[in-house]
């Protein structure tokens, strides 16, 4: 109304919005990083305790390659029993996330608590790091020298 008023602080609807949900925005960057490295720990350990299981069966594997049992059915045999164990783990996960994604909803933007691609993404994830911490050892273990499985070195 009057132009010799001096103006103060002119900014863009955009900025004054940014501004209002940085601390909401920074929170949920840092779940996000959290949530990641979660993810990360999980399935390199997960890939290691089961490695180490496998691992721990060479001498067994090479007992039933000594016998004539064939390898795939030996690697078909040890991807099984890793499922076993991991595939009542990711469920029981799902559901504890599930559960417990109540408590962020607040501060989530554009994306439900209980996002359905998220959640199946992570189990397939950890079902697939699962599954390939059990088929690599066990393959090694089957290519080894039966001989050498029996004496403990191979």
């Amino acid at each position: 109304i009057d132009p010799l008023l001096p103006l103060g602080t002119i900014s863009s609807m955009e900025t004054l919005v940014g501004s209002a949900l940085a601390t909401q925005r920074f929170a949920l960057v840092l779940f996000a990083i959290f949530a990641l490295t979660a993810l990360l720990l999980a399935a390199i350990g997960m890939y290691g305790v089961l490695s180490y299981l496998v691992r721990q069966r060479t001498h067994e594997l090479g007992i039933r390659v000594a016998l004539g049992a064939s390898s795939n059915t030996l690697v078909r045999s040890v991807v099984g029993g890793a499922m076993r164990f991991a595939i009542p783990g990711v469920l029981i996960g799902l559901v504890a996330a599930w559960a417990l994604t109540r408590l962020i909803a607040s501060l989530l933007f554009g994306v439900s608590p209980t996002d359905v691609p998220t959640l199946a993404g992570v189990s397939v994830l950890l079902t697939a790091t699962a599954a390939l911490a059990s088929f690599v050892p066990a393959r090694r273990a089957t290519k080894t020298d039966p001989m050498l499985a029996l004496r403990g070195e191979g």
